[in-house]
């Protein structure tokens, strides 16, 4: 066990990023079930009250941890294509569900679905980074005349989304490449050239 004293004093941001790659390494060597915010802290040169007192549970850690290699909304390429975008933003998710988000998606879920405060608490803590590059994504596509503003619903925005986590939950990893083009060529991109109907 790493006695974080003998390390110098750190705080703010510094501690901060050691505290959520410590999280991201645990998630990825012992996975979401076994991890603990006393192995966190020994892993981070940290003490454990220094952890506690930032993130009173393992689920506020693990997604405030994972946030950090979600994707910047406003900074995503733009490659003069819908169905490009598309594509790009689903690769990219994919990549990030083959590691510690992933693992951690997995765990959180499993936590959230056995009680329903925890869902509660996922709910709230969750920051929709996904849906807002989602959006962006059609934003652009709308502002260069590939797709109506009408075809545009926060439910569609969310359909891809959807479908990967799916793949990834109940099919496992890797998520065929494959997979990823026939959900943009068959769902998404025919979804945002029809109207939106009533409802959805």
């Amino acid at each position: 066990m790493i006695d974080h004293r003998t390390r110098p004093r750190r705080r703010g941001d510094a501690l901060n990023s050691a505290i959520f790659q410590a999280t991201l390494d645990e998630l990825a060597e012992v996975g979401y079930a076994r991890l603990t915010m006393e192995r966190v802290a020994a892993r981070a040169g940290a003490s454990k009250a220094s952890v506690y007192r930032r993130w009173p549970t393992r689920m506020e850690l693990a997604l405030e941890a994972v946030h950090g290699l979600a994707p910047d909304p406003t900074n995503m390429p733009d490659t003069g294509s819908f169905r490009e975008d598309a594509l790009a933003f689903m690769r990219s998710a994919a990549d990030l569900l083959a590691g510690p988000a992933g693992e951690a998606l997995r765990g959180l879920l499993g936590d959230a679905l056995a009680d329903r405060s925890r869902t509660l608490e996922l709910r709230k803590h969750s920051r929709g980074t996904g849906h807002r590059v989602m959006q962006e994504i059609v934003n652009r596509a709308v502002a260069r005349g590939e797709i109506s503003s009408a075809a545009v619903t926060p439910l569609r925005i969310d359909v891809a989304q959807a479908m990967l986590r799916e793949l990834f939950l109940f099919h496992g990893l890797p998520i065929p490449d494959a997979s990823i083009v026939a959900i943009v060529d068959e769902i998404v991109v025919p979804l945002f050239q029809q109207p939106s109907y009533q409802g959805f």
